[in-house]
Order: structure tokens, then sequence, then C-alpha cells
């Protein structure tokens, strides 16, 4: 078997490539320069307060990083590799002075055979290039470890919203590049693993376990292809073993050619399923490469799901336009997931921290079990971020989530010069290579919001030519769309309450969209939280050019944005403490989100996904549209989501959030089903408590049975709210018989009663 050896590396930066560090530190592998920086000096954590002004100098440098080898002995008949999983993002790499290997892109990995080329006390150096920037960055924006200079705010916020720009001609994330989220800091390092390996000379190189399945899903030809690094007198040997564990298949044969393929048919597969539509069935498929002794000198494991998957058009696509002149009809985007159309509850994922090198298989772990628990079925892996490393890929095998994959890039016009479209093409393939194995993948997407003003891009431009050729020749059975939104998809509004005035209520119930691909509705973190990235004294009340601004509270995209402080005040007056104002803010963000979560469900079968931006952040913000607050937290608005997709509930439609006394309260009332077999229905009750007075009972309905993945629309109700002293109302809708379909809304209730003037005049609480 193989023997893996960990290297130990330190670090140091020079302004030219051929410079010797005067400095170096010890580095983390995997990590980022920029950690192990900050590490060595003491500095505080970057994402309190101000602090990550401090690492901005370091970008524009060369990092390098040393290893004296220590090899282990090499005996006859196996070599030494140099892996590495990942390099962000212009890299090469030198044995003794010596250059190995070069190349640009973070997402393809590398091996180098260093057997008689390396001995023990050699220097290994991998040499990390400045941040690629087509364009220089405004010299009045640049600050330094060295200056000491505060930067003013309003170039700051230049700095994060015009920065982007700068990675249109490279295959590195943009939203380091500073987003309204995301703070300007560009990770560099060694961001996967990265390792020496003792292997046998004959060895699998390349393991890949494809599969057809039968039109009527009841049968799969399997086959696995399998590349050795050389031929070999040994044997190959293939099992696959069901979900329950029990050998179903299995072949062999001689390692004497490379490459091969061993075929076999499987009758009646267990199929995979999305979270809530059924169990997420995989089968281990397992080589082991033999010597000519019969003992395992390899073996290579990978789970399997099977699986089609579709794109569709919703039921009244093709008469749409219903009149001259005609043109098109919308694209289709209802996932079709073994023959069934599959309503998509779920978000947007981007980077779980700032410097991906230090995501683990645990940090994925946690943030999905919250995906799971939620009720989602897809993920949008949102195309300004790092494509995943590969343990979050296997988790959402084993979880049933569905991943949206886009490939890096968003929000530019990314031109197809020879350069940058060579090295699009390796980084996709690579991605392409990597991913196509996992049943969660679902889609390919060229990435985010190409198609509009901002991007200036079209389905002719050379870079989505370029990969949708790839996704086909690579991988044709996967969907594949140039951007998102296309065409009939809706991005967008991400506030409580537009300028205009309109609030998320009567926002969602006017937009008619085939899939709702991004959406947000903001709320700050839990004062626990806030304590914890701003100083203390610009704790409260909130302000612009303070920290608060710094973490996205004030001016992230428009002003006032996202923490729409007015906004707040006017719903909810001055607040006297930071807990009071966060409650107030987050309550309105679980009341939106709630609306349009099961607004969008509504609109089935028309519209076909409600994926909400965002899910998760990748450092902590002071006010953000996430359902998760760095690093694994739920916010309220998390758990108001997570009972909107239940696969079946009780919902209203509620026409607004603030009511006044003596309006007649007004609410439609719906039974949502996303389950894929006909369900029970029952009675349903609405009951209005209003402050603390008694509960009403509005309304009782007796809901009928439902269809498999079919909504009920039910009763209107109408009720005159009474003066009464209090300061919000909640809507309970209850069935008896099935409480776990329960749903509960909260609302402000405006305490004003006709005076002798007949004004309105506010009661005394």
């Amino acid at each position: 078997m193989f023997k893996r050896y960990q290297l130990h590396w330190n670090v140091g930066h020079t302004r030219n490539p051929d410079d010797t560090a005067v400095e170096r530190v010890p580095a983390m592998v995997p990590g980022a320069v920029q950690l192990d920086w900050a590490r060595a000096k003491g500095w505080g954590d970057f994402f309190f307060g101000d602090n990550w002004w401090r690492y901005l100098w370091m970008e524009d440098e060369f990092w390098s990083y040393v290893s004296r080898l220590d090899l282990p002995c090499v005996e006859e008949g196996h070599r030494l590799i140099f892996v590495c999983r990942g390099v962000d993002y212009r890299f090469l790499v030198r044995l003794n002075g010596v250059e190995l290997y070069r190349s640009e892109g973070m997402f393809t990995p590398f091996e180098i055979d260093l057997t008689g080329r390396a001995v023990t006390g050699d220097r290994l150096e991998v040499l990390v290039y400045p941040a690629p920037k087509s364009m220089p960055t405004p010299s009045d924006l640049t600050t330094g470890e060295e200056s000491g200079q505060d930067v003013p705010y309003s170039k700051l916020r230049f700095f994060r919203i015009n920065g982007r720009d700068q990675a249109n001609q490279s295959c590195k994330p943009a939203v380091s590049y500073g987003w309204d989220f995301h703070p300007r800091l560009i990770p560099l390092g060694i961001w996967d693993e990265t390792y020496l390996e003792l292997r046998p000379s004959c060895h699998m190189r390349d393991v890949e376990t494809r599969y057809t399945l039968a039109d009527d899903l009841s049968t799969a030809e399997v086959g696995v292809e399998i590349r050795l690094s050389e031929a070999g007198p040994g044997t190959l040997r293939w099992r696959m073993l069901n979900p329950r564990g029990q050998v179903c298949l299995e072949s062999e044969a001689s390692a004497s050619q490379s490459p091969l393929t061993l075929r076999a048919k499987l009758d009646a597969p267990a199929l995979w399923w999305p979270n809530g539509q059924g169990d997420a069935a995989l089968y281990l498929s397992r080589v082991e490469l033999c010597d000519h002794q019969g003992l395992v000198v390899q073996r290579v494991d990978a789970m399997v799901g099977f699986r089609t998957v579709r794109l569709v058009t919703h039921p009244a696509t093709w008469v749409e336009p219903s009149e001259f002149p005609k043109s098109r009809s919308v694209p289709p985007i209802t996932l079709e997931v073994n023959g069934r159309r599959i309503f998509c509850k779920g978000s947007n994922w981007v980077n779980p921290h700032v410097f991906p090198g230090v995501i683990t298989e645990d940090t994925y772990r946690h943030l999905l079990e919250l995906v799971k628990n939620a009720n989602m079925n897809l993920l949008r892996c949102w195309g300004g971020a790092i494509v995943n490393k590969e343990s979050f890929f296997e988790l959402c095998d084993r979880m049933g989530i569905m991943v949206w994959q886009e490939f890096p890039l968003a929000c530019a016009r990314y031109e197809g010069t020879p350069d940058y479209l060579k090295v699009l093409n390796q980084e996709s393939c690579s991605i392409i290579h990597r991913l196509r194995r996992h049943p969660c993948v679902a889609i390919w997407c060229g990435g985010n919001e190409l198609f509009n003003g901002w991007s200036k891009m079209t389905d002719q431009d050379l870079a989505i030519r370029l990969l949708n050729r790839n996704c086909y020749d690579l991988d044709p059975s996967r969907p594949f769309l140039p951007t998102s939104p296309v065409m009939g998809m809706g991005h967008g509004h991400y506030l409580f309450r537009d300028a205009q005035g309109l609030e998320v209520f009567q926002i969602q119930s006017q937009s008619k969209c085939t899939a709702y691909t991004e959406f947000g509705c903001p709320g700050p973190s839990s004062a626990e939280d806030l304590r914890k990235i701003i100083p203390e004294q610009d704790l409260f009340p909130p302000r612009a050019g303070t920290a608060w601004e710094t973490h996205h509270a004030f001016n992230a995209w428009v002003e006032g944005s996202w923490l729409q402080k007015e906004v707040m005040e006017d719903y909810f007056g001055p607040s006297g403490s930071l807990e009071q104002f966060v409650e107030h803010g987050q309550r309105l963000q679980a009341e939106g989100y709630k609306c349009i979560f099961e607004e969008a469900r509504r609109q089935k079968p028309t519209c076909s996904m409600a994926l909400n931006w965002c899910f998760n952040e990748p450092w902590p913000s002071a006010v953000n549209n996430n359902l998760i607050s760095w690093p694994s937290t739920p916010k309220p608005a998390y758990v108001a989501v997570a009972a909107s997709c239940r696969p079946v509930l009780a919902s209203a439609r509620i026409p607004k959030f603030r009511w006044k006394a003596g309006e007649t309260f007004s609410v439609e009332l719906g039974m949502l089903s996303d389950l894929p077999e006909k369900t029970e229905g029952g009675p349903m009750e609405a009951w209005l408590r209003i402050g603390q007075q008694e509960e009403q009972l509005l309304l009782r309905w007796e809901v009928p049975s439902l269809e498999a993945n079919v909504n009920i629309a039910g009763p209107i109700v109408r009720y005159v709210l009474p003066p009464v002293a209090a300061r919000e109302m909640v809507l309970s809708l209850r069935m008896p018989d099935n409480p776990d379909r329960d749903s509960q809304y909260t609302l402000m209730y405006v305490p004003a009663v006709a005076n002798n003037d007949n004004q309105r005049a506010v009661l005394n609480l």
C-alpha cells in the first residue's frame, strides 16, 4: 500500500521572484501565507475591527515556501512522488534552485516524480506569485504593513466594490478581491493537501466508475475505467457492494495493459434521491491492484449513486408567448431526477472561510448537516467563490444534497484572450473530471451574473462556448447553463423593503419567475457575535465609518445596506440596546425569508426553485443576507426557512407585515406539498393572537387529500382588527391531526384608534 510523508515548510516574501527572503516563518500546509505571517507576528484575528487592512500589502508579494527534504528509502520497484492537490494561484516548483514545474490555476492538482532526483537535505521550494490582476490597483487605495496609515472608508468601499474587475483575466475566485459580504483579502499559498508519497512503480493513476441507466431505470451498464502508471505482472480486481454492503458485481483482469475498462450489468439498482425524495443510496466501487502473489498493493474506493438528471421545461412553456410576434420560450430550469420533477429548495453556498486552505471536512460537515436539517435539497455553489474540496462533495453525496456547480466566473466581462482561455480550459477540465464522479452534482453553470449590464457577456463569448464544449465532451449527461440568471429566472430583491416602500410580501407575490436563484433579506448577527468583531466603543448605536461598515452594515451594496437602519426604526422606533436592535433586525429577516420561500413554492409548477442568497459566510459579518453566522451558528432566519421548506405544511399568503387596528386582516390559506406520494389532508384552524389578548379562531378549513407534489389553495380569512394595546400579532395555522405541519407568522400591529377629530391616535402603551 502507499506510504505518505508530510513535509515541514517555512515561508517568506520578496519583491522579485529570484530574490532571497530576508525572513522566514513556519507555514501550515494547507493554509495561506497571510495567516502564517500574521501568526508569526502575533497579529490579532483578521476579522476583528479593521485588522484586515494590515493584510492588503501581501497580495503583491512573491511568497516562497521551502522544505528541507528528509526522504525515506526508495526500494527497487517503487517511486517517490511529490503530490500537490492545489496551489493558489500562479506558481513554480524548484529543487535546489532548478525549476521542475510551473503552472497557473488553483483547481488543477499535479505530481512530480522525485525518484533519483532528490536526496535528503535538498531544498524543495514552491514559489507563489502575487495575486493576478488584469489592471493595477489604484495607488491611492494601497496600504501596507509599514504605512500605519488609516485608509478612508470611502476609498475602501470603492476598492471593495470595484476591485473584483481585477480578476477578469484569471480563474481565481473574484470574491476575495472585495464583495458586499467579503473583505478585500486575496488568499495566496498552498491551499490543499500536499505531501510525499511512496508508491509501487506500477500503480493506478486514475480510477473512475461510470454507468448508463436504462430508460426505465431497471438496469445499469456499469464500467470502471483504470489507468496505470505502467503495465505490470499483477491483477486488477473490481467489486461493487450495494448499500447493504453485499457484493453485487465483481470482475478482474490482468494489469498488463493500460488503459482498460471492466464492465458489468446491474439489475434493479437502488436509486440515489435528493433529500426529502427518498434515500441517497450509494454503492461502493472497490478496485484493487494485486501483485503476482495476490497481495493487495493498492486499493481505490469510490461511492457511486445511480440516478438520472435533466433540466426540463415547466408545463406551459411551449405556449408562451401565446401571441405573435413569436420568440423562443424560457429555457428549461425544472430539475428532473430519476424521471421525477423536483422543486428545489435551497440556498447559495459561498466560501466557509476567507482563506480556503484552512477549510476541513469538519468545517463542511457541520454546515451541510444544517443544510439537510433545513429540508433543503440543492446548493448553488456560486461562481465568485472556490470550487470546494473533495470532502464537500462526498458529504453532499451521502446527505442527498444536490449541487449546482458554477465555474469561477462572476460579475465581470471575461475577455477571451488566448492566455485566459488556456487557463480556463485547463481549470474547467480539471474541475469536470474531478466532480463528474459525484451523484450530488446536478448542474454545470458558466458563472454568476454574466448576461447583464455590468458583465456584458453573451452566450457568444468564447469563455462560455469553451465551458459548454468541455461539459459536453467530458460530461454530456449533466445539464449546462451559461450563467444565472437566464431569461425567466430571477436574482433579487435583497432587502426586506425597497426604496419605493414595497415589502417582500408585495414584491414576491407580484413576481413570476421560473426560478428564484438569488433573493435575500438581511439581518444582523447576534449581539454575542457582534461583540467579537466590533470594538466596544463602536458597538452601539451602529454607525457608518466604523467597523460596522467594514463588516457590511453600511454601504455594502447601496447606501443603507445591509443594515437598513432607517427601515428598522420606521417599524420599531429607536432601539434602546444592542440586543433590542438585533432582535428587531433578525425578526424582519426571519419573516421576510419565510414569505419568499413559501410564495415561491406557491408558484409551482411554473416556478421550480427557491435558493436564497445566501446560506453561510466566509467571515463574521455585522449584517448579511445569510442564514448561518460565521462559522456555523444558525440565525432565527434559519429556523424560519427550515419550517418553510418542510415537505408539507400549512401556509398563509400574507399581503404585508405592518397592520393597524381597524384594518381588515386578509390572508389566503393553503397547503404546500413537495412529497413524492399522495398524502392525507385534515382540518386546519387559523388562530390570531394580538399582544397578550386571548387567541381568536378565525376560520376552520377541511383540507382535502393532497396529490403527490401538488399544492392546494384554500379559503381567504378576513378579520377586522380590534383596538388593542399591543405591538405585535401572531397568526397560527394548526392541523390537529398533523401538528408537524403547523405554521406561525409574527407580524407587526399598530395600536391605533379613531379620536373625536377622526384622526388616528396611538394607544398609550
